[in-house]
């Protein structure tokens, strides 16, 4: 019966200290963020860019990445996203979607918008047009041409597999509109700007 009793107490008393030691490091890291000052991975500033970027959260016309959405893209082509990676994780990032050009042009004259656009691309079918959706590039990796190899790579893959005859863009910011021509130019294709 002693065993038996120190066994149980022993238990709690280790219990105890478990749930006293999870309570200060969640008031580490609860502290930290208040300040934030919790330090970053590359994946979480990708994402924290994104969405100060795009606002996508407040802006269901727009694609916000998840988990389905991944999978259609993924079966609409393998190289529709990419990434260049350090030991640190993401620090750079690509979207780009091969769909109709009919659909292309109800998206440039702003009849359909961007979710509408994915959600009506086909599956299994002969593309002839890629949407340049995104680009993101942290900030200390900007300036060295990683977002256009990584466009262009992900086009390449892409007319190995359809008749890729123009690109088009939404453009939020000079850079993007740089970066679509740029890409545009190495291809020789046409290019169609949303307004």
């Amino acid at each position: 019966m002693f065993a038996a009793i120190d066994a149980i107490h022993f238990k709690n008393f280790y219990f105890a200290k478990l749930l006293i030691l999870f309570e200060v490091v969640y008031l580490s890291f609860f502290i930290c963020a208040i300040m934030n000052v919790m330090p970053k991975n590359n994946l979480e500033r990708m994402i924290q860019l994104a969405e100060e970027f795009f606002a996508t959260k407040d802006d269901p016309s727009q694609i916000s990445i998840n988990r389905k959405i991944m999978l259609k893209l993924e079966r609409i082509h393998p190289s529709t996203m990419m990434e260049k990676k350090t030991s640190k994780g993401p620090i750079a990032w690509i979207l780009v979607i091969p769909t109709m050009h009919k659909l292309m042009e109800q998206f440039v004259a702003r009849k359909i918008n961007e979710r509408e656009l994915l959600d009506k691309t086909p599956l299994r079918v002969k593309y002839d047009s890629i949407y340049l959706c995104s680009a993101l590039v942290l900030p200390e990796y900007r300036g060295r041409g990683l977002a256009k190899s990584l466009m262009i790579k992900a086009i390449k893959s892409i007319q190995k597999d359809h008749p890729i005859n123009c690109l088009f863009y939404w453009a939020f910011s000079k850079e993007g509109k740089n970066l679509a021509s740029s890409v545009a130019k190495e291809f020789s294709l046409s290019l169609f700007k949303r307004p």
